[in-house]
């Protein structure tokens, strides 16, 4: 991947990410009372877990997956001390999933899939993320839903920011592109990226609200 697992794991083992913020995007519970999430769902690059958990305790059939070992034992202590013990997670390649039939089949097919800070991560590796691409296709079923929270380059802010023409360039043949529209990410400022914030507003709480796209997008 773009990133070793090894950089992902001390990302959790000195709990230093900066997109762990103890809550779920607001965004994402958003689209939740929307009632844009249905059936089975996948939390890809999930992190600390906290969208499985939301959802979890709202009674979705839900999974969340993720490359880093550490991530996924941070998201299942995360899960029993909200006390939403039975939300699932796993580790995973997401990169794999497209290309390796067998390995893909561990999963199943999902009715809806929720990125949240997974795609913008190969935002400059065109390789790589048609290759994320790809395992998105194998894993949602046809005409499934794909919603996607992507940092964005509009303003200064850190991370790996994209613009609007990735997320449509990147979702071709095979998919439907229903919405791209301006959204916020909320992130922390931690030692990873405190070189990184000049002209970025961070509240007292050392909390940032970055912008972000937030897009809608249909498997044909």
């Amino acid at each position: 991947m773009t990133q070793s697992v090894e950089m992902w794991n001390t990302a959790y083992d000195d709990d230093v990410a900066p997109w762990v913020i103890g809550a779920p995007q607001d965004a994402i519970v958003e689209l939740e009372r929307a009632g844009a999430i249905s059936g089975r769902v996948l939390d890809p690059g999930c992190g600390a877990g906290e969208h499985t958990i939301l959802l979890e305790r709202l009674r979705y059939d839900v999974l969340g997956v993720d490359l880093s070992p550490s991530a996924v034992e941070y998201a299942r202590r995360n899960a029993a001390e909200k006390g939403v013990p039975a939300a699932r997670f796993e580790v995973a390649d997401a990169l794999r999933i497209g290309a390796d039939p067998e390995y893909a089949g561990r999963f199943g097919v999902f009715d809806t899939i929720v990125d949240s800070a997974l795609f913008h991560i190969f935002g400059e590796d065109a390789e790589h993320r048609a290759a994320y691409v790809r395992s998105l296709h194998v894993l949602l079923r046809p005409g499934g839903t794909l919603h996607l929270l992507a940092l964005s380059d509009v303003e200064p802010g850190f991370g790996p920011r994209i613009g609007e023409a990735v997320i449509r360039e990147s979702f071709g043949a095979g998919w439907d592109v229903e919405e791209v529209r301006a959204s916020r990410y909320t992130g922390r400022v931690t030692s990873v990226v405190a070189d990184k914030v000049d002209g970025v507003e961070v509240d007292a709480e050392g909390m940032v609200r970055a912008a972000a796209w937030l897009a809608r997008i249909r498997r044909v």
